[in-house]
């Protein structure tokens, strides 16, 4: 099954009650494992998470810190993207050439590279440590 797939069948998992938008990714590490993750809505709206958000923690949680690739898919009319804090999520855990596939129920398709969807993103280089 491709990541877009794995993306295509977690998201009927999201919890999004409130907005009806539910979200699926899948992403794959640079160990070849892949984890998923589903946007999960609260009624304090604010407190609910993203998708990026959960695949992350799930490959952070199996040991794992590097991303190889991402697939995100959302039922709209065009192909959805992550959001800002996303974006600066998958930065934290992505070299800039890593491929983001972004797209929507209907099948179109978008390709980005993190440094694209992220152009002059904050970074860790930028810290004084």
């Amino acid at each position: 099954m491709s990541l877009l797939e794995t993306a295509r069948d977690i998201r009927e998992q999201a919890y999004a009650p409130y907005s009806k938008f539910k979200v699926g990714v899948a992403l794959r590490s640079t160990s070849g494992a892949v984890f998923v993750g589903v946007n999960v809505e609260n009624a304090a709206y604010p407190e609910g998470t993203c998708a990026e958000a959960g695949a992350i923690a799930a490959m952070i949680a199996a040991g794992d810190t590097q991303i190889a690739e991402v697939a995100v898919i959302a039922d709209a009319p065009t192909p959805v993207q992550p959001c800002g804090g996303c974006r600066q999520k998958l930065k934290e855990f992505s070299a800039p050439d890593v491929v983001v596939t972004m797209a929507n129920l209907s099948g179109e398709q978008v390709t980005m590279t993190v440094a694209e969807l992220l152009p002059g993103a904050f970074s860790k280089d930028q810290l004084d440590m």
